[in-house]
Parts: C-alpha cells; structure tokens; sequence
C-alpha cells in the first residue's frame, strides 16, 4: 500500500517494488513504473527532515539524490542507479565534501532536532563548538553508559576547549558520512545518502568516514585537511561510537573506550 500511495504522489502507475538495503531504521524500495521509470521510496519517520537535508547538499554543489515528493514518512527520491561504492571514486569524494563544507551556517546545530531511530539528535545552538560538542553530542550519553565509562566522558567532556577549536567555521556537515552512505559509479560520486546534517567542524565528517573506512591518499590529497586532525578524530569518532552503542548494545562499548582512551 505504501508504494502504490507514493506512486500516486507523482502520478505514476506502479508495476512493482523491490527492497533495497536500508539499514536497520528505515525501509527503502525501488519503485518500478509502467512507463519504465524507477524511483526510489524510503519509509522513515524523519522523511521530511531528510528532504530538507538533501536539498541543502544539493544546494551547496554536491552531489544528493534529488527530491521527488514527500509526504508523512514517505520520501520519493531519484534513482542513482547501480551503486559501486566510494572506493571507486575517493578523489571525487574529497572534492565535493570540500564543497559541501564550503557551504557555512550561522551557528553550530540545526533549525530542528533529529534522530538516528530511537537514538534522540539535540541540534539546538550552542554559542562555542566545544561547548556544542559536549553538551549536544557526548554528555545526553551519560544515563546510559557504565558509571566509569560515563565519568571518563565526562571528563573528557570538561577538558574539550583545550583540546578542539573553540570557533571553527560553521561547515554543513552530512552528519553521517559512513562509506554506506556515499554512492559512488565510475570514478564519481553520484550520491551523499541518508543525511543527518547540522553545521559544526568539518572534521566531523571526516572523523566519521574513517571510523568503518579507510579512505585513500587521492582523497586526502584532494580535499587538503588541517594540521591535527588525526588528534581530534577519536574525539568526533566518540558521538558515533555512542550511538552504536545505544541501538546495537554491548558489542560497541569497546570501540567508545578506544576512542576515549588517548585523553583518559
């Protein structure tokens, strides 16, 4: 039903839908139309949010799946097509997230909260960036952690304007730049997928693409990261680390002490 509602949505007639890889929070499925066409339809209740975060990708030169129609929870996006990963196109990737992060915000957030599932985002402004990191990405963590665990965070927490730039320029971030979510075809990125974007240090995104991705020397060459990066990253990778822990359970906690290690 909810394909033959989404097909309504742009007029077509639907002649079949096929599951697509969608993660553990949402559903995805190509539509297939009678007159030869394909959509793709994502099922989530962050649909709308996520149409906005598109179109800003889209809006600062890199590259997104274009928004078709949306409708409560329903997403209708252009088909990208056959998907061959970032590996193929790791120079293309650094060009355009140098793009995307050329694109500023007035302040570190989001005009609205988000959420990776049950796992609540708090984008609300914050005046500083360590300030921002601390308050809105590490410390909602702490109920549900271990107690030592949670007291090393926070400590972690209290020393972040002596260890990340107080004032970084505001980038828009993908905000989830895993490599599952970069789809890429002969040597070009064709799309930044399932965004969770805010405007915050651009290292948050690069963080996040090593933490399940190793990318290559064509990357970093193209996009040109600042000194200290390799500092600040376990840092950035923490927030992601955390929200793994919280929808997957215990067999993450392992990889957020690694990440706290080198500050306890």
């Amino acid at each position: 039903m909810n394909a033959e509602t989404a097909a309504a949505l742009i007029g077509k007639e639907l002649s079949s839908a096929q599951n697509l890889h969608g993660g553990d929070l949402s559903v995805v499925q190509r539509l297939h139309f009678v007159d030869g066409t394909t959509v793709v339809l994502k099922i989530a209740a962050t649909a709308a949010a996520e149409a906005r975060m598109l179109s800003a990708i889209a809006a600062s030169g890199a590259s997104s799946p274009g928004v078709l129609a949306v409708s409560g929870d329903m997403l209708l996006m252009q088909d990208l097509g056959r998907d061959q990963g970032p590996s193929v196109a790791w120079a293309d990737l650094g060009r355009q997230l140098r793009r995307l992060h050329a694109t500023r915000g007035a302040a570190y957030g989001w005009n609205c909260d988000h959420a990776f599932g049950p796992v609540p985002v708090q984008n609300a402004p914050v005046e500083s960036w360590p300030d921002f990191w601390a308050r809105r990405r590490l410390l909602p963590f702490l109920p549900h952690l271990p107690r030592d665990v949670a007291r090393r965070i926070e400590a972690l927490a209290a020393r972040l304007h002596n260890l990340l730039p107080v004032r970084p320029l505001p980038a828009l971030l993908h905000g989830d730049l895993w490599t599952g979510n970069i789809m890429a075809r002969d040597g070009h990125v064709t799309g930044l997928i399932d965004p969770a974007c805010y405007h915050g240090h651009a290292e948050v995104d690069l963080a996040m693409l090593c933490l399940f991705g190793t990318p290559d020397g064509s990357f970093w060459d193209a996009y040109r990261p600042d000194p200290g990066l390799a500092d600040r990253r376990p840092i950035y990778q923490l927030f992601p680390a955390l929200v793994h822990l919280r929808l997957f359970g215990p067999g993450y906690l392992g990889l957020v002490e690694r990440c706290v290690a080198p500050f306890a």
